[in-house]
């Protein structure tokens, strides 16, 4: 498939939904490794003692950012590669709010609407989502963005 070939494929799911995830439970101890990776170890999530007695959450809960990775996952299961595609490039967010706090043993999903695909180069389209991660069983999802994607295609032969 052409860059061409892909764009025009593409363009016709803008404002459709084109991927829901599957879901994946974050558990104290995903938030716990988290917290020692990137050496955020504020005690709302690592210290569910002082967390339940301290916090209106009644316990742990999971870094904003634990949510926000989780979002790679998520699009893998909803963005298949596609003929000619190389790779795919995160390239940022527009806009991205952290709504509600994810308690741990809570699962999770992404759910992505395409809102829009241009060229950006002769090898890359410039992809933007409207991403939900939602929380099993809660009406208020995690968080929401416009996340920003490129689709790298192999130079033309």
């Amino acid at each position: 498939m052409s860059i061409d070939e892909a764009l025009a494929h593409i363009r016709k799911d803008i404002d459709q939904e084109v991927g829901v995830s599957n879901w994946i439970t974050v558990d104290q101890a995903m938030i716990d490794q988290f917290a020692e990776t990137t050496h955020d170890d504020q005690w709302i999530h690592i210290d569910p003692d002082r967390a339940a007695r301290d916090t209106p959450f009644g316990g742990t809960i999971a870094h904003g950012f634990l949510t926000l990775s989780l979002a790679s996952r998520f699009a893998y299961d909803c963005f298949p590669m596609l003929p000619g595609q190389v790779m795919g490039i995160n390239y940022g967010f527009e806009r991205l709010r952290f709504l509600s706090p994810v308690r741990p043993g809570a699962r999770l999903r992404g759910r992505f609407v395409l809102r829009d695909v241009q060229m950006r180069k002769p090898t890359e389209l410039l992809r933007r989502t409207e991403m939900t991660i939602e929380i099993d069983g809660k009406d208020r999802p995690a968080l929401v963005a416009d996340w920003l994607g490129l689709v790298v295609f192999a130079p033309p032969a």
